[in-house]
């Protein structure tokens, strides 16, 4: 069930009113939405209905044991054994094949070819975003932050609320939780904010994402060889581009649809191509993924800002290649990750240096009489050509590494990047209109933050009907400019 369908409007619409009706009764509301969750899964593939209760139970289950344990190596060793079974979980659904294929090519270029075990196994959709929700909170648990929930079917409803099920944003248990002990209140801004956010996610996904995907990079990475290098240059940005509107979109959805429930749920995104840095980018880009790798991966490495020696830029890199592997079972998701690991290394490494020898330099000018003055604050000028070298950087690593991402396959990133560099032939598949399409939504980014918020504010007051005939509106002009029918978000096969 796709979210800017008629039939999510429906099955929306629904539990809406259910919920609502349930308002002040805290758990038939919750078996509502617990429900409703498992339905909007089931509607996929009712067979992983159970794998979805058999992981919530299992994690409910390890909170509690964690919690009742005083001893603190049983409580470790408790956690240990509740995140290898998640990930033992994932991995088996998720890179069982990718594992055994790697290994077939590696024995066959030993020469030493096995028959190796295969298996034909689905993927369920959000096995991702589910099993890092239920590591998040047993992990939290056992950190004492967060005390386990008495009732599995609080923790199987945070597991499942099905908003953010299938592509999050990955919510954290403490932030979810206590919103389910409480009497939810619909106000005219939340109304408002959640109608914003979701016309704002169908613009992006049916017109943006999907025309650039349609008319310029499918065709494009299907067979790079047969095109020209500016559109094979076009490309790569009209894909990053592709990839935000697509996932910013399904988030802003998600989010709203979860406000217009009564729940509120954190940014995922926030303005990232207007980023000066790879550290700040990561920052605004999919910010419950980079946070939750930064609090359970990153973190318990021990790579905080004390730790300055090369245990810090080991433990980046890891996490970056990790990020990478998540998002699937190829080689080119690694090599994605390997990428934006070294680059993030470097930038630290370049940033620290650059800070010593500023720092070296004012004290050397401390030291003599004439010095007056620090060297420490740049002119405007410099700053905003410092700051626009940092972007111009840290863009451009992000799209061009993104032709990893995209690539079925390393053969095709490798036919890309050497079509590209041909520069040969002029535009054959961008038009005006795909160049507006880039260039605008990249452009959108350089806007003020919280766009959508101040704009819920002013609106909030606006009569019932003038805010229905701007939902209608803007409905009717994106099903006039959209394309039939809706693909896939980019994001379910992860």
């Amino acid at each position: 069930m796709l979210f800017p369908t008629p039939q999510f409007a429906i099955f929306f619409f629904a539990v809406f009113v259910a919920v609502w009706a349930l308002r002040v009764r805290t758990e038939p509301r919750k078996l509502v939405l617990l429900a409703a969750s498992y339905f909007f899964y089931g509607y996929w593939d009712w067979r992983f209905m159970a794998l979805l209760a058999a992981s919530s139970l299992f994690n409910w289950g390890a909170g509690l044991a964690v919690a009742a344990s005083n001893n603190e190596t049983t409580r470790y060793r408790l956690v240990a054994v509740a995140t290898a079974t998640n990930l033992g979980l994932l991995g088996l659904f998720k890179y069982y094949n990718f594992f055994i294929d790697s290994l077939t090519d590696l024995t066959l270029s030993l020469g030493i070819a096995r028959d190796m075990p295969f298996l034909e196994i689905i993927l369920p959709i959000g096995i991702s975003f589910f099993t890092f929700q239920g590591i998040s909170y047993v992990v939290d648990v056992y950190r004492r932050q967060l005390k386990p929930v008495a009732s599995p079917i609080d923790l199987a409803l945070y597991i499942s609320f099905f908003p953010q099920l299938v592509a999050g944003p990955i919510v954290r248990a403490s932030h979810f939780l206590p919103q389910l002990a409480k009497t939810p209140v619909l106000t005219r801004t939340a109304v408002t904010y959640g109608f914003l956010l979701i016309l704002n996610g169908i613009l992006k996904k049916t017109v943006i994402a999907h025309y650039l995907a349609a008319e310029l990079i499918d065709p494009l990475f299907a067979n790079p060889e047969q095109h020209s290098s500016l559109d094979l240059i076009a490309g790569q940005y009209a894909y990053v581009v592709q990839v935000y509107c697509d996932f910013s979109a399904y988030s802003d959805i998600a989010i709203g649809a979860a406000a217009l429930l009564g729940y509120r749920f954190r940014k995922n995104f926030d303005r990232p191509f207007g980023a000066t840095s790879l550290q700040q980018f990561w920052q605004r880009w999919h910010i419950s993924l980079s946070t939750w790798l930064r609090d359970y991966v990153y973190r318990p490495l021990r790579g905080d800002k004390r730790d300055a020696g090369w245990r810090m830029y080991r433990n980046m890199f890891l996490t970056m290649l990790i990020g990478g592997l998540w998002h699937g079972a190829n080689w080119t998701f690694v090599i994605w990750g390997a990428i934006h690991g070294s680059a993030l290394v470097i930038e630290r490494v370049v940033k620290t240096r650059w800070h010593d020898w500023q720092n070296s330099r004012m004290r050397l000018s401390s030291l003599g009489a004439a010095a007056t003055t620090t060297h420490a604050t740049p002119t405007p000028l410099a700053a905003f050509a410092a700051a626009a070298v940092g972007w111009f950087i840290t863009f451009h690593m992000f799209s061009l590494a993104g032709i990893f991402f995209r690539s079925p396959e390393l053969a095709t990133a490798t036919e890309y990047f050497s079509a590209m560099s041909a520069f040969e032939g002029g535009a054959q598949l961008l038009t005006p209109f795909l160049l507006a399409l880039i260039v605008g939504a990249v452009a959108m980014h350089f806007r003020p933050g919280n766009g959508i918020e101040r704009m819920a504010e002013r609106m909030r007051d606006w009569p019932a009907l003038a805010l229905g005939l701007m939902l209608g509106g803007g409905l009717f002009l994106i099903g006039t400019i959209g394309p039939e029918g809706v693909a896939p978000f980019i994001y379910f096969q992860f």
